[in-house]
């Protein structure tokens, strides 16, 4: 669950949903911006599918004594996180191996610090699922898969940015995780920077420094705002169960260029 506390109540974006908008980003890409182009419907795949392991579970979302708020993915215990990433690299290979492939890197990275019995065995058990993998294809470019690893990392933060921030904030409120811009891998050889630049510049508009997109793009964040006080008389669950979602609409585009 993504969460934004504000003084009277919290934002909560499913992890799926901002998946979902991941995905949407990834297939507004530009041609001349993507390598591997038999890849790219199993790349797309992987970015809308990344976050599979929440969908079940965020319809239930855990509330988190220490901090009096709802868990986030953020600091959400790793022992659990494990069965339920299993569980989505699980299902995403049923349909599209690549995709299961790269959902596998992506998971296995977030554990790497975590010296947890539950998280070596994930590791270790990733690692041979990838290898089963690679060893199943007809062939296997590790270039190409660092850059559309690299996608699935941009597409990620690109949405994160937007469900992390409260739309319109300014660049030096904003959430410490991008105040000086989404860092850009070294596999994504097609961009000419080694960051983008990323701001609001109004509260439904997102400019980026080298816009990735085909065409100026409107994504939808799908979110539900839940009353502290709802929660204090209902409980969590029982607030986000009764709340409606509520429909958000953020524009991506170019940020012009200053003389």
């Amino acid at each position: 669950m993504i969460v934004r506390e504000r003084k009277d109540n919290f934002v909560m974006i499913e992890q799926d949903n901002h998946a979902h908008i991941s995905g949407d980003l990834m297939k507004a890409w530009k041609d001349s911006f993507f390598a591997g182009e038999s890849f790219r419907e199993s790349v797309e795949y992987a970015i809308i599918h990344h976050d599979y392991g929440w969908k079940l579970f965020d319809k239930q979302p855990f509330w988190n004594d220490e901090k009096q708020m709802p868990y986030t993915f953020i600091d959400f215990p790793n022992k659990p996180k494990t069965v339920f990433y299993k569980h989505g690299i699980d299902v995403v290979e049923k349909d599209d191996p690549y995709a299961a492939l790269l959902c596998s890197y992506h998971y296995s990275r977030f554990l790497l610090s975590d010296s947890s019995p539950e998280a070596t065995e994930f590791i270790q058990k990733e690692e041979q699922r990838r290898k089963r993998i690679i060893h199943s294809l007809s062939s296997f470019d590790h270039t190409l898969f660092d850059f559309h690893y690299g996608l699935l990392q941009l597409c990620d933060n690109l949405s994160l940015y937007i469900c992390l921030n409260e739309p319109g904030v300014a660049k030096e409120a904003g959430h410490p995780f991008y105040k000086k811009g989404i860092p850009l891998p070294d596999a994504l050889h097609v961009f000419q920077e080694d960051k983008l630049d990323i701001q609001w510049a109004d509260d439904k508009t997102v400019t980026i420094s080298e816009c990735p997109f085909s065409n100026p793009l409107t994504v939808t964040i799908k979110q539900k705002t839940i009353s502290k006080e709802t929660i204090a008389a209902k409980g969590l669950l029982n607030s986000y169960k009764e709340t409606e979602y509520e429909q958000v609409y953020v524009r991506f585009a170019e940020k012009p260029p200053s003389y």
